[in-house]
C-alpha cells in the first residue's frame, strides 16, 4: 500500500492480484466439483449370508444414495475364522473377479468395505470430494493396531499425526489401480489374510509409489474403531447425527467396527445414519414393523410364555397375575413354568392349576423339586419352543411386572429378531439391558445408558446384553447357529446367552418405545418368611404400597381432605391395606409365641409391664425395622397434619400386635400411653371376626366401637386420652398398637 502511495483507498495492484487470486480458487473448486460430478463411485462389499449388521449396513447406504453391490453372497464361506484369528483372502478374489470388468472405466471410483461391521454416515459426493483432496489413487483406511503382524511396525512410514497402521476393512481407489492391487499375487488362497496382503502390498515402497497408495491417517473418510474409542463422539445435529473424531477434527464417512470394537460400533450405529435424532426420535423404530390390527387372533403368532423363577421374588403373586393379564389370545400362548424355589412352588402350583382351565393352548410346570439347573432349563424352553412349532419365545423372569398388558403385542410389532423390553426398578439405574461391555464381557455403564432407562431417549437400540424379558424370533431358533444358548463356561445363564450372541456377531435390541412394566429387587427378600413382601417396604416401595397401602391413604393425607375424628383430639386414618391386615396376622400366628399376658415381661427393660397385654413384638418377628420405616414414612405425616406444631422422629420402642379373645384376653384397663402419641389399627373384621371390642376415653366419655379393617385410630398418649380397651365378646380381635415418640 505504501509504495503504491495509497492512503485512503486500495491500492490497484493489490486489489486486482486478490481478484485474480480469487478468480482461481473459484475455477479450481469448480473444476474439482466439476471433475467429482464426472467420477462415479461404486462400493462392492463381501457377503456371503445376510445378518442384521448387514442389513444395517444397506439401510446405511440406502439413506444416502451409496451404490453398493454384494459378493459372494449365498456362497459358502472359505475365508477362515476372522473372528478368532486371521483369514479373508476369499474377498480379495471375490472382488478381483468383479474388477476385471470395471478395470478399464477411467471415471470410475471403486470402494471396497466390509458390511457386517459397517455403517455410512454420507454420501458419495462427500465422499468423492474427500477422496480427491488426498492426491493419491488408492486410500486405506488406518488404525492404532498392527495386525496382524506386529513384526511389521519398524516397516511402516513414519506418520507424524494420525493412526499409522494399514487397515483392510474399508479402502477406495480408481478402477485401474484398485484392480492391479489385488493382482499383485495371482493365488492367493482363500484362507489367506486379506489385511497382510494389502499391508506387505503397502509396505513395498516401489508398489506403494506406483499405486500411489495413501492410508487414511486422520480418518478423513474411513474411522476404524478398535482402540480409539476416545478419540469419536457423536454430533446430533437436526436431522441427522455424524460421528466426529475428535483427535483430528474430521467427521468420517465410512465407520468401521474392526476386531473387538464390535460393540462399540453398534452402540454408535444406534444414532447414525439417520437411525436415531434429536430432532425426529428413532427413525428406524418405524421401519420392519409388524401390526397384528389386521390379522384374525386365531392367525396370531403361536407363543410360548417361558416363565422362570430363579430366586426368591417379591410379589410374585402379582407378577403371575400381570402375566396372566396379557391382553393377548391365550389360545395363541403355550405357557411354561420352571421353578428353582420350592418356597415359590405351592404359589406357581396353584397358578398353573388355575391357567389350565383358562384358556391356553398347554399349560407345564416344572417344580424345583425336579432339580433341573437354570441353564438347562432356559435351553429346554428353547427346545420345547421348537417342538410345539411355536413363533416365539417369550422369556419373563419372575422379578419382571408386565404392567402394561399389551407388552407382548407391542414386541412382536417392533418385530427384531431378539428383542428386549427396557424394563427398569423403580428410582434405580437396574435395568433389563447393558449398553456396554467391558473387555471380559462384563458390566459398563455406556455414555447413553441414563438417559435410556429415565426415558430421555427411546428408541431401539442394539445392546450387548439383556435379560429379564425378551422375545425371540423362529427365524433365530430354526437354525442351530442362530439358536440361543445358555451355556458358556461358568457363566449365569444369561451372560452365556448374551456373550455367545456377541461371538457370533448377532445383534440382539432393546426397545423402550412404551413402558412395559417394572422390576423388583430381589435382593433382600426373606425367603423364610411367610409374607416376605411385608419386609419390602423399603426395598421394592412402589410394589409395596400398591399391595399393602390403603388405596385411600393419600388422600386422607391431603390438606384439603376433613379427615374423621370420632372423639376430641382422636383421628381416624386409612393407611393399611386389608391385604397387610391379613399377611401380618397370619405372620404373627405362624410365629405362634403369644406373650401370656402377664406383668412380667422379659422383652422389656426392666422386665415388667404395668398394662400387660396377649402381644407379638415386631422385634420377635424382625420386622421391627420395617414398621419404623413405615411409621417415619406415612404415619409421622398424617401426625404433622392434625397435630398442628408438632414434630417428631417417628421413633417407637414397642410396636405390637395385640389378640383379645373372650376366653383369653378380653379387655384392657384403663391406662396412659408411654407416648406422645398412639396408633391403634384395627386388623380384621367386626361383626364378622369378632363382636365387641373398641376404645373408650375416659376423660370425653367418648367410645370408639365398630374399628374399621386397616384404619389407624390416633390419639394422644400421656395427660389427657386416658382410656381403656372394650370388652370382646366373640371371636378374634387383633390390633397393631405403636407408642410413638415415647
Amino acid at each position: 500500500v505504501e509504495r503504491c502511495g495509497c492512503v485512503t483507498r486500495a491500492c490497484p495492484v493489490a486489489s486486482m492480484g486478490k481478484y485474480l487470486l480469487f478468480v482461481f480458487a473459484s475455477l479450481w473448486l469448480a473444476s474439482l466439483t466439476l471433475c467429482d460430478d464426472k467420477k462415479e463411485l461404486l462400493v462392492l462389499t463381501v457377503a456371503t449370508h445376510e445378518t442384521d449388521g448387514f442389513h444395517r449396513y444397506l439401510r446405511s447406504a440406502a439413506v444416502y444414495g451409496v451404490n453398493v453391490k454384494v459378493l459372494g453372497m449365498g456362497e459358502p464361506w472359505r475365508g477362515g475364522d476372522m473372528a478368532s484369528g486371521t483369514g479373508g483372502g476369499q474377498k480379495i478374489n471375490l472382488l478381483k473377479k468383479e474388477l476385471t470388468k470395471h478395470k478399464d472405466e477411467l471415471d470410475l471410483v471403486i470402494m471396497f468395505t466390509d458390511s457386517y461391521d459397517v455403517v455410512f454416515t454420507a454420501g458419495a459426493q462427500e465422499i468423492l470430494q474427500k477422496f480427491s483432496k488426498c492426491k493419491c489413487r488408492v486410500l486405506f483406511g488406518a488404525e492404532d493396531s498392527c495386525w496382524p503382524d506386529p513384526s511389521l511396525v519398524q516397516k511402516y512410514p513414519k506418520v507424524s499425526y494420525g493412526y499409522r497402521y494399514l487397515n483392510s476393512g474399508g479402502f477406495m481407489g480408481y478402477a485401474s489401480e484398485m484392480y492391479k492391487l489385488v493382482s499383485i499375487d495371482s493365488a492367493i488362497l482363500d484362507t489367506s489374510d486379506d489385511q497382510l496382503y494389502y499391508t506387505n502390498t503397502f509396505l513395498d515402497q516401489k508398489t506403494r509409489d506406483e499405486l500411489q497408495i495413501k492410508l487414511d491417517s486422520q480418518a478423513k473418510i474411513f474411522q476404524n474403531l478398535n482402540l480409539v474409542a476416545a478419540d469419536v463422539s457423536l454430533k446430533f445435529k437436526g436431522e441427522d447425527t455424524r460421528l466426529i473424531n475428535t483427535v483430528y477434527q474430521t467427521k468420517p464417512v465410512v465407520i468401521h467396527g474392526n476386531g473387538p470394537s464390535k460393540v462399540l460400533l453398534n452402540s454408535l450405529g444406534n444414532y447414525l445414519a439417520k437411525s436415531w435424532t434429536l430432532e425426529n426420535g428413532c427413525l428406524v423404530c418405524l421401519e420392519n414393523t409388524k401390526s397384528l390390527k389386521k390379522i384374525k387372533e386365531r392367525e396370531y403368532p403361536m407363543i410360548l410364555l417361558a416363565v422362570f423363577v430363579m430366586t426368591g421374588t417379591p410379589f410374585l403373586e402379582e407378577m403371575l397375575l400381570k402375566l396372566s393379564a396379557l391382553n393377548y389370545p391365550k389360545a395363541r400362548m403355550h405357557l411354561l413354568v420352571h421353578s428353582q424355589m420350592g418356597q415359590h412352588d405351592n404359589l406357581l402350583q396353584n397358578f398353573t392349576r388355575d391357567m389350565s382351565n383358562a384358556g391356553y393352548a398347554t399349560v407345564k410346570f416344572r417344580a424345583a423339586t425336579e432339580r433341573v439347573k437354570e441353564w438347562h432349563a432356559r435351553n429346554m424352553a428353547v427346545s420345547e419352543c421348537i417342538k410345539l412349532d411355536c413363533d416365539a419365545l417369550f422369556s419373563v423372569d419372575s422379578e419382571v411386572h408386565l404392567d402394561n398388558r399389551d407388552t407382548l403385542r407391542l414386541l412382536l410389532h417392533h418385530n427384531r429378531p431378539i428383542l428386549a423390553g427396557v424394563v427398569v426398578q423403580p428410582g434405580k439405574a437396574w435395568s433389563t439391558f447393558w449398553g456396554a461391555v467391558t473387555t471380559d464381557g462384563y458390566y459398563a455403564r455406556s455414555t447413553d445408558y441414563m438417559d435410556i432407562v429415565n426415558n430421555n431417549r427411546r428408541g431401539i437400540w442394539v445392546v450387548p446384553y439383556i435379560t429379564g424379558v425378551y422375545l425371540i424370533q423362529s427365524s433365530m431358533l430354526e437354525k442351530e447357529e442362530t439358536r440361543p444358548s445358555f451355556i458358556h463356561k461358568l457363566l449365569d445363564a444369561d451372560m452365556a446367552m448374551t456373550t455367545n450372541y456377541r461371538i457370533k456377531d448377532i445383534l440382539m435390541y432393546a426397545v423402550n418405545m412404551e413402558d412395559y412394566g417394572h422390576l423388583v429387587d430381589s435382593s433382600n427378600f426373606p425367603i423364610d418368611k411367610l409374607h416376605g413382601d411385608l419386609w419390602q417396604v423399603m426395598t421394592n416401595k412402589q410394589d409395596w404400597e400398591e399391595k399393602y397401602l390403603h388405596p385411600q391413604y393419600y388422600n386422607a393425607l391431603d390438606t384439603k381432605t376433613l379427615n374423621d375424628m370420632p372423639c376430641p383430639d382422636v383421628y381416624w386414618f386409612p393407611v393399611f391395606s386389608e391385604r397387610y391386615c391379613k399377611d401380618l396376622i397370619e405372620t404373627v400366628e405362624d410365629f405362634g409365641d403369644w406373650s401370656g399376658g402377664k406383668n412380667t415381661d422379659e422383652r422389656i427393660s426392666g422386665g415388667y409391664e404395668n398394662v400387660p397385654t396377649v402381644d407379638i413384638h415386631m422385634t420377635q418377628i424382625e420386622f421391627q425395622q420395617e414398621s419404623l420405616y413405615v411409621l417415619k414414612e406415612y404415619v409421622k405425616p398424617l401426625s404433622e397434619k392434625v397435630y398442628l406444631g408438632y414434630t417428631g422422629d417417628a421413633k417407637a420402642d414397642l410396636i405390637f400386635v395385640v389378640r383379645y379373645r373372650p376366653t383369653e384376653q378380653s379387655f384392657l384397663r384403663p391406662h396412659h400411653d408411654s407416648s406422645t402419641y398412639t396408633i391403634n389399627v384395627g386388623l380384621n373384621r367386626p361383626s364378622i371376626d369378632y363382636e365387641g371390642g373398641g376404645a373408650r376415653f375416659i376423660r370425653y366419655n367418648c367410645s370408639v366401637v365398630n374399628t374399621r379393617m386397616g384404619w389407624a385410630l390416633m390419639h394422644p398418649g400421656r395427660l389427657t386420652h386416658y382410656h381403656e380397651g372394650l370388652q370382646t365378646t366373640k371371636g378374634t380381635r387383633y390390633i397393631l398398637i405403636a407408642f410413638i415418640d415415647p
